[in-house]
């Protein structure tokens, strides 16, 4: 811990309408953040169904809003269907702000949507600017095809409106690695807000918490949050069926989204298999990443980050639609030689995937491909951090 800031806030904004990555992250931030400083407290706003699954260090919370899905033609829906979306929306943006009222930030991050789930967060973010609230934009390093997401901006005005609001735009990757703007006209004055912090470095949690605990070998095989990863475990399981020489241990994590009725399938399928073994959810995934001889993934922005972190050997089969992003992670990964990949329709080959499988625990780790890899993400959000509320207690900002 290099300093205090007492009394000093940061809010966090995590929409979550389809698997856990936006949660996952600004926990990981926020962790970091509280471990660097005394006295400093973080608040997370997120609509994650699960989000009190999680453990959560003293002088970190959350906020539950409520949960809206994404369902798999792109459209959100509320997750209680009795409540129409748009009055869920309202409640969205009415808990949203009330908090800010409340808690007061000197900083306040938005992990992905540059306004919010629908512009929840447009009016708040109008709001704390007026109080002199560090506004900042945080992305992932992919986002999306570029053709994708400039479509959707310019549909909803997103740069200029980033341009308006926010101070800094902070990119969770290095600039080696992939521009998330790439391909958009991106204003000069919203290209000098961009900072490369890097890939956001994971640790072993090993926390006090009764959960799974493995033993021996295996290959974890996980899909994230699992909405839409039952093809890629029923293609592992059908390699495993095929080729009676892979017997290397598998331990299959569906996800807490995946549907019930694959849940249940996949579970069943996988009893009959000696050499596999399937649990739902496991909210300590780097626990079970940093004991795993390789991994099996489709590649979302917090399983790549725990793949580098632990090095690990790793298979990653991307998701493809309706988002690119995974497909563009994975693709320049591989040109690095940091990891494995098998398109879908490779990986939907149950031949090609057994062989893969029976070698990945051999393969290289990320670090051979690139020793010069960083990941120092973290440790460059809590210098602009401590930067910044330094500034602050010597010039308090206005209240307008």
């Amino acid at each position: 811990m290099s300093r205090s800031f007492e009394h000093a806030r940061i809010l966090m904004y995590s929409h979550d309408t389809f698997g856990l990555g936006h949660l996952r992250r600004c926990r990981t931030i926020a962790h970091a953040l509280v471990e660097e400083y005394r006295g400093l407290n973080v608040l997370i706003i997120s609509g994650a169904t699960i989000a009190g699954a999680f453990d959560y260090r003293a002088r970190v919370d959350f906020v539950k809003i409520p949960s809206v899905i994404k369902l798999r033609n792109g459209e959100y829906t509320s997750l209680e269907r009795h409540i129409d979306l748009e009055d869920t929306l309202t409640m969205r943006r009415s808990i949203i702000r009330h908090t800010a009222e409340t808690f007061n930030p000197d900083i306040f991050i938005i992990d992905k949507e540059p306004m919010g789930l629908s512009g929840e967060v447009e009016e708040t973010l109008a709001y704390l600017k007026g109080r002199g609230t560090r506004l900042i934009l945080g992305l992932r390093e992919v986002m999306d095809s570029p053709h994708l997401l400039d479509a959707e901006w310019k549909r909803k005005d997103v740069m200029h409106k980033i341009a308006r609001f926010y101070d800094d735009i902070w990119v969770y990757g290095p600039p080696d690695f992939y521009d998330p703007l790439v391909g958009l006209d991106v204003p000069q004055g919203v290209r000098d807000k961009l900072n490369f912090v890097g890939f956001l470095q994971r640790n072993a949690l090993q926390m006090d918490r009764a959960q799974y605990q493995p033993s021996g070998d295996y290959i974890l095989v996980t899909t994230g949050g699992g909405g839409d990863g039952a093809e890629l475990v029923e293609e592992v399981l059908r390699a495993y069926r095929h080729d009676a020489g892979l017997t290397h241990r598998a331990l299959i994590v569906l996800g807490p989204y995946m549907p019930q009725g694959e849940r249940t399938k996949l579970t069943q399928e996988a009893a009959k298999i000696p050499y596999v073994e399937v649990i739902e959810f496991d909210s300590r995934m780097e626990d079970l990443v940093a004991g795993a001889k390789a991994v099996v993934a489709m590649g979302g922005y917090n399983t790549y980050c725990e793949i580098l972190s632990f090095d690990k050997p790793a298979l990653i089969v991307p998701r493809v639609q309706p988002r690119e992003e995974q497909l563009i992670r994975a693709t320049r990964a591989a040109e690095l030689g940091l990891i494995n990949m098998l398109l879908p329709e490779e990986s939907a080959d149950p031949a090609r995937l057994a062989a893969v499988l029976k070698t990945l625990p051999e393969c290289r780790p990320p670090s051979s491909g690139n020793p010069e890899l960083r990941l120092e993400g973290l440790r460059n959000i809590a210098r602009i951090v401590g930067e910044e509320l330094s500034a602050r207690e010597l010039t308090p900002p206005s209240v307008a």
